[in-house]
């Protein structure tokens, strides 16, 4: 398993902008949000405008009934002027021995189909056999570690001349970025979308073609209920469905931003196939 440090906590204006600004995007007014974390919308008026700092259980509370990341929820206790509550453990520590050999055992479990670990700035950490078959002639230098999934879909020297609907996937990740870019105020992720977001673009994609309108959405590919990823691989053609599983309640901001990719077979070809070439784990 391939480990790397998390990402450095952001920095915050104030709390009470902050607070607002999850509340505000969590659709709550300060009443809903008061009566919530067992407060009053005048002191919560008073907390966001900045004229009452909040103390570090109220931060916490406000925090968990606006659902905030956990890494976001360090900041707004930094904002306020408390320490971090949650720590952000190094996947290599020794107390993660558990955890690491958990994930190892679920994406060896996926085999024969592919299958990946990344963090927040979509970097892998880990992946089964299966994920080596998708990457070969990838460039070499893409491959370096630590490698980030985006870059290595996307990048004209990675797996973007064989995807066979890259439109489509390369707007489903853009887009799947920004979502996340609207959840945590990260630098590097940010880095990563603008430098992706440059690659040149497929040809004959109109930016503002309506969803609705395309005769190569995800029915013309055999799949009506989920957009695959259909990469070339030799003379065939794979189809793969994407499922993301992230942890339940994290207490770690390393924990909370894990996530695993699993590609299942959109097609009984590619299900033929990789049994054939990966076979069951030995």
């Amino acid at each position: 398993m391939t480990i790397m440090a998390g990402m450095g906590s952001p920095t915050g204006t104030g709390v009470g902008p902050l607070l607002r600004g999850w509340r505000v995007r969590r659709q709550l007014s300060q009443l809903q949000l008061a009566l919530r974390a067992d407060s009053s919308a005048r002191h919560l008026s008073f907390v966001e405008n900045g004229r009452s700092r909040p103390s570090r259980e109220l931060v916490l509370r406000l925090a968990e009934e606006l659902d905030v990341p956990v890494r976001e929820r360090n900041a707004l206790l930094l904002a306020a002027g408390y320490a971090p509550h949650y720590p952000e453990t190094p996947l290599d520590d020794p107390s993660m021995a558990t955890l690491r050999g958990g994930l190892e055992r679920l994406l060896a479990a996926h085999d024969p189909y592919p299958a990946v670990v990344v963090d927040g700035s979509f970097r892998v950490l880990a992946a089964n056999r299966s994920l080596g078959l998708l990457l070969t002639g990838v460039a070499p230098h893409l491959l370096e570690p630590p490698f980030n999934a985006i870059r290595i879909t996307l990048h004209p020297d990675g797996l973007a001349p064989r995807i066979v609907n890259l439109r489509q996937w390369r707007r489903h990740l853009l887009e799947r970025m920004e979502r996340q870019l609207e959840l945590v105020r990260a630098e590097p992720l940010r880095r990563l979308y603008e430098e992706v977001r440059g690659y040149p673009e497929p040809a004959g994609d109109p930016a503002d073609e309506p969803a609705d309108d395309r005769v190569d959405g995800p029915a013309a590919y055999g799949s009506p209920f989920a957009l695959p990823l259909r990469i070339r691989y030799e003379e065939r053609v794979l189809s793969f469905l994407s499922t993301i599983a992230t942890f339940n309640t994290p207490l770690d901001v390393t924990v909370s931003e894990l996530a695993m990719e699993t590609f299942l077979p959109a097609d009984a070809e590619t299900v033929r196939f990789l049994q054939s070439v990966v076979g069951p784990e030995r």
